[in-house]
């Protein structure tokens, strides 16, 4: 099956990735900050699925870490057949009340590091004619909740473009854009979620074996759950004024909640 790396593979979406791609026979590369809870990860997938795991803790928001999880993309000697480009996080302020280097941050790690990781795996696939890149974006890129509407605005249409440009040679580029997902992304942010309807929630598992399903049939926008495919298909369709005016409204029942 191959070797697949997953950034932000300690929690969440991330760890969920990993669970499910060692199921199927991966080996992997589990790269996040936490070297602790990636140890655990690594020993778990090795003794539920015996696969061959390697940990490599980095902070994607450090250029020079980030480049060594990029050489890793890139070892001829070592071919990663799939990366997962998991790793992000939440703000709780919204941009003119937050910190700057907040957004910064924000910015290093789910744009710049989707960037220069996706860059690596292309030119490294591409070479050998075969291989995956499954960037993790969201339902709010179709939407106008924030900067992180904004990022992961970026990482959808990046994708599609990087889609385009690998047609043809064997390899294929995804953008998995869920809706709200109980994982720990809401509480690290310290989000109040209390006030959103129950069906709009997905659990992990359906997520995670949604987008590897629209990643081997070649789709290049996965949208996991008839909810939020009618979801994004309003949004696409109604005036950009409402989409404005209702994203605006869910912020302000977050925020009220929040308090």
């Amino acid at each position: 099956m191959g070797t697949a790396l997953v950034t932000g593979a300690s929690s969440g979406l991330g760890r969920a990735f990993a669970v499910e791609l060692a199921r199927r026979g991966h080996d992997l590369v589990l790269v996040a900050r936490d070297r602790e809870r990636l140890e655990e990860l690594a020993t778990e997938l090795r003794q539920s699925y015996a696969v061959t795991t390697e940990v490599l803790p980095a902070d994607l928001a450090d250029r020079v870490q980030t480049e060594r999880v990029a050489d890793r993309v890139r070892d001829p000697e070592r071919p990663v057949d799939l990366l997962v480009n998991n790793a992000g996080f939440g703000q709780k302020r919204s941009f003119s009340r937050g910190e700057l280097a907040d957004e910064e941050r924000a910015v290093d790690v789910m744009v710049r590091a989707v960037l220069v990781l996706s860059h690596a795996a292309a030119g490294a696939m591409r070479a050998r004619g075969r291989g995956g890149i499954l960037n993790v974006s969201s339902v709010a890129s179709f939407a106008v909740m924030g900067t992180y509407s904004a990022i992961k605005s970026w990482v959808t249409v990046f994708t599609e473009a990087l889609s385009v440009e690998l047609q043809g040679t064997g390899v294929t580029a995804t953008a998995v854009c869920p809706g709200f997902v109980h994982t720990e992304f809401h509480d690290r942010a310290r989000m109040n979620m209390s006030a959103l309807p129950g069906p709009l929630w997905l659990d992990v598992d359906q997520v995670v074996t949604g987008a590897l399903r629209d990643l081997d049939a070649g789709r290049t926008v996965s949208v996991p759950s008839a909810t939020y495919k009618l979801v994004t298909a309003g949004i696409r369709v109604v005036p950009r004024s409402v989409v404005r005016r209702v994203s605006g409204l869910m912020a302000q029942r977050r925020r009220t909640a929040r308090s």
